[in-house]
């Protein structure tokens, strides 16, 4: 299954870090502007070059099609050539899929990222219109030995105007994990984890640790380790005793680290490399991975 390659990766590397590439145009340095203006390209041009740089570093990468699609055609020609570009690494890729308002809509979309030219190991999705949302992907999902990773909770700052209420004996998040618990049994594979899975926030401590103690066998994203109020001790929440079962998803803090410090803007490669290693250090002070 495919969460359990991602988990051997982790291991081999004893890194939990997924670092995903949602940058913007100022999040680029200007060099790569100066060959060609169009966003797309100099997208592609950086990111391959942050991929080159990163991939001793860490064992997974994330993309997402929402971002690429507001270009129009040339921006999802660039993603599906970074797709194919981390794979061929020896990435292990995530892809955040679109958001699908009917049941239609995620079984067309399915049948389309399904296809042979997306090259991803598993697609993260949000699921609050409820199963339809889900079941299209889990079905195609399985079949193809990828994973599939359902937000439960997210880490943006109105979330709890919704995934924090009460609804009966459950908050709305934990409703939802329910949903998605529901898709991933009898689908754990050698590591022990779901081959469906869910996603968690770096900022919603008592979130993961819910998430951890009442679903043993989901692997959990930690998205947000960006985000305001997130960190590595809330991170920590989210593995079981031998430090497996999660991985923790990272942006800007590694794709724009050179932003950061003008000493690193002439290289922002070793940038990214520094960020991602302080990151790992962080996370390693909480957890240990055997």
């Amino acid at each position: 299954m495919s969460v359990d390659r991602l988990q051997d990766k982790i291991r081999k590397m004893k890194n939990p870090i997924v670092v995903e590439f949602n940058l913007g145009r100022e999040d680029i340095p200007s060099e790569f502007y100066q060959e060609d203006a169009f966003f797309p390209s100099a997208y592609e041009r950086y990111c391959k070059q942050l991929l080159d740089g990163l991939k001793d570093y860490v064992p997974a990468v994330r993309f997402s099609l929402n971002r690429a699609s507001v270009y129009g055609p040339e921006g999802i020609i660039a993603l599906k050539e970074l797709l194919r570009y981390a794979s061929k690494a020896g990435y292990y890729v995530l892809l955040d899929g679109p958001s699908a308002m009917s049941a239609e809509d995620a079984e067309q979309a399915a049948q389309c990222l399904m296809g042979e030219d997306w090259k991803f190991d598993a697609l993260v999705i949000t699921a609050y219109i409820g199963s339809d949302a889900i079941r299209p992907y889990a079905q195609l999902t399985e079949a193809q030995k990828r994973s599939l990773f359902v937000v439960a909770r997210s880490a943006n700052r109105s979330c709890q105007e919704v995934q924090d209420l009460r609804t009966g004996a459950r908050l709305v998040y934990q409703a939802m994990a329910d949903v998605i618990s529901r898709f991933g049994q009898g689908k754990t594979g050698k590591s022990g984890y779901a081959s469906v899975a869910a996603v968690g926030a770096a900022n919603a401590s008592d979130a993961l640790r819910f998430l951890r103690e009442k679903y043993k066998y989901q692997f959990l994203l930690v998205d947000g380790y960006d985000a305001p109020n997130a960190n590595a001790k809330n991170c920590a929440n989210a593995f079981d005793q031998l430090g497996h079962g999660a991985a923790v998803c990272a942006g800007r803090s590694v794709t724009a680290a050179w932003k950061e410090d003008p000493w690193t803007q002439a290289d922002y490669i070793q940038a990214a490399q520094d960020a991602s290693l302080r990151m790992k250090k962080n996370i390693m002070r909480y957890v240990t991975i055997l």
